[in-house]
């Protein structure tokens, strides 16, 4: 059973670099962000999904971009900044104040993401993992105790209304 328990565990997670990318995602929040330092963050990304037919040819194509996300408690808001996988530059930040949008729920198909509403017309649909392995599209972080504090603040403070 030892071996075997060994050879099927899967990844594992490089705590070294994960904490280098969180304090990475931090600087570039605090960066662009007023008060930034009050606001607790995760990695979180989004999908634009587009389809296409060409004849005989049917497809989708998935674009993702990552975000750093922010959160506070004490003001109910949460901040969204583009960023890359790579962390080495960002966007500007995207304020949604829970005074100021329609609606906010989690949304679990066909992804699990948390959803916000700022109007009639658009929407963000913010996914967020635990730990995402592929570096190439995602942030390499670690991020377990922040996920389940920033679902408990989106589920009970920030979608009630």
């Amino acid at each position: 059973m030892g071996i075997f328990s060994k050879l099927f565990k899967g990844p594992t997670i490089d705590m070294e670099k994960s904490a280098a990318n969180a304090r990475k995602m931090r600087s570039l929040f605090d960066h662009v962000v007023e008060n930034g330092g009050q606001y607790r963050l995760i990695f979180g990304y989004t999908e634009d999904v587009s389809r296409f037919n060409y004849g005989f040819v049917h497809g989708s194509k998935t674009k993702i971009g990552n975000l750093i996300v922010g959160w506070n408690e004490e003001t109910q808001t949460v901040v969204v900044v583009p960023t890359v996988p790579d962390l080495s530059s960002c966007g500007d930040p995207v304020y949604y104040r829970r005074a100021d949008i329609l609606k906010a729920c989690r949304n679990k198909y066909p992804t699990d993401a948390f959803v916000i509403y700022p109007d009639k017309r658009g929407y963000i649909a913010i996914n967020a993992y635990d730990w995402l392995e592929d570096e190439r599209l995602y942030v390499y972080v670690s991020q377990e105790e922040e996920l389940a504090a920033f679902t408990d603040f989106f589920l009970n403070r920030f979608a009630k209304k």
